[in-house]
């Protein structure tokens, strides 16, 4: 992790609400006050179930939705107030390359106009303007005999190498990576993996990486929140939170990702999420918590909710008993 004086990118006390499609229901709340900090140069993973809330965040990150409440900051600029040039600016330093390569580029356009389009947007056909869209292009592994090529004459990975292409055009500080290999086969995915760490250290790229492929998130990530009900009950290093999580819920996603022996306790979560628009009392995580069965239902989970994390935590997690989340099965006493 590269570190600087002010983070890259603020979140404080975000929350996003959607209408209930249900009348006279509460809002579902898919962000529930989440703050963290992003440091210039630093890959910071996204973690959680389906409906948890990442993407929803993400979104608010790119400008996509507004957030209902809270406020997020790029480089100091305060996205809800900064206007005109200034966010004009601050867009084009903030990209994002999404799940679906081919879903994400337009059928009509050739390889060559995807890549160009956001430059033309933003600064018109400039003198270079051929030569930089070459440059883009081989940098991601492509050629130039692709370049009057439309996304369904390409393979998934080309589609997908087209769409970092594309993001890089403007030369941003911030890309935000939505679930980037999640439909490519795997061979592919080790390369585009590859390719996302070479570019970051060419250009010096801040990443926030979405994924629920826990093996990818501990390849290229320095630092990890995992989201839970559009909060962030666990927030760490990468290293120390594979080793040692302090949330029963990041513990329990760690069980349940593959593993080549298959041993291990067997999947620690038996049901469904709760709906986000009727969370539990307390501790959201409770009715659903292992660690909780295992103490034997102490009270404080269902009628306390846990303190929030802070976003200048170095390792911390919304756990009342996050102290004994990393102990053998065995040792955790009823």
């Amino acid at each position: 992790m590269i570190a600087t004086a002010a983070p890259l990118v603020a979140l404080a006390d975000v929350v996003r609400e959607f209408p209930s499609p249900t009348r006279g229901r509460p809002p579902l709340r898919a962000v529930a006050g989440v703050s963290l900090e992003i440091a210039q140069g630093e890959v910071f993973g996204l973690v959680g179930e389906s409906g948890s809330g990442k993407t929803t965040l993400a979104r608010c990150l790119l400008g996509l939705i507004e957030p209902t409440s809270g406020s997020i900051s790029f480089d100091g600029h305060d996205l809800a107030t900064t206007t005109g040039d200034a966010r004009r600016r601050v867009r084009r330093q903030v990209q994002a390359v999404f799940q679906d390569p081919v879903g994400s580029l337009d059928p009509r356009l050739t390889v060559r106009d995807l890549v160009g389009e956001p430059i033309v947007a933003h600064e018109g056909r400039v003198a270079g303007f051929d030569a930089r869209i070459r440059g883009l292009v081989e940098e991601v592994g492509l050629g130039v005999q692709h370049l009057g090529r439309r996304p369904h004459e390409l393979s998934g990975g080309q589609c997908q190498r087209v769409a970092i292409a594309r993001a890089l055009a403007l030369r941003p500080r911030l890309v935000v990576l939505d679930e980037p290999t999640s439909s490519l086969d795997v061979s592919v995915q080790a390369q585009i993996l590859n390719l996302l760490a070479d570019l970051r250290r060419a250009h010096g790229l801040t990443y926030l990486l979405i994924s629920h492929d826990l093996s990818v998130v501990r390849h290229l990530t320095d630092r990890v929140a995992v989201m839970y009900l559009g909060r962030i009950v666990e927030l760490g290093p990468t290293t120390e939170l594979f080793v040692a999580p302090r949330h029963p819920y990041t513990r329990a996603l760690l069980v349940a990702a593959p593993s080549v022996d298959g041993e291990g306790p067997g999947p620690l979560i038996h049901s469904d999420p709760p709906s986000a628009s009727d969370p539990p009392s307390g501790c959201p995580f409770h009715p659903r918590c292992w660690l909780r069965e295992r103490l034997g239902r102490p009270g404080v989970c269902e009628t306390t909710a846990p303190d929030p994390i802070p976003s200048t935590a170095a390792h911390a997690a919304a756990c009342h008993f996050g102290d004994q989340v990393s102990a053998p099965f065995e040792e955790v006493q009823s």
